[in-house]
């Protein structure tokens, strides 16, 4: 059976997370556990480490502004119900590509010069 809708566009990820799983302490026997997916990890990163704005980082990450808040929105739940219930938050999976193994990016934006210059500014190229 074919899946229904508009297939999923691939977000871009600048590259794979250092630890991919955190744990709680101090709590006794096997806690839950809470996923976040790569795309969300990435979300994270550019608007609440790096302080961007949603559209810039949407741009970075090739998507729209809207899946960008979509995306967002979903992270910090996950990371709130990670934190508040004491579950283990494990970063996996998702529909993403590493822009560290992505040649195709550099042709993508010779054509506009300020968007290659923000793929610079975010660590992409």
């Amino acid at each position: 059976m074919k899946p229904k809708g508009r297939p999923k566009k691939r977000r871009l990820v600048k590259d794979d997370p250092k630890i991919i799983q955190f744990s709680p302490r101090g709590r006794p026997g096997r806690p839950d556990e809470a996923e976040l997916a790569m795309e969300e990890f990435e979300a994270i990163r550019l608007a609440d480490c790096l302080g961007l704005d949603q559209k810039k980082a949407a741009r970075a990450m090739h998507i729209s502004q809207q899946t960008f808040s979509r995306i967002l929105k979903k992270a910090h739940k996950s990371m709130a119900d990670a934190l508040v219930n004491g579950k283990i938050l494990k970063i996996r999976g998702g529909h993403y590509l590493i822009s560290a193994h992505q040649k195709v990016i550099d042709k993508t934006f010779d054509k506009d010069p300020q968007a290659k210059q923000e793929q610079k500014e975010f660590g992409f190229i």
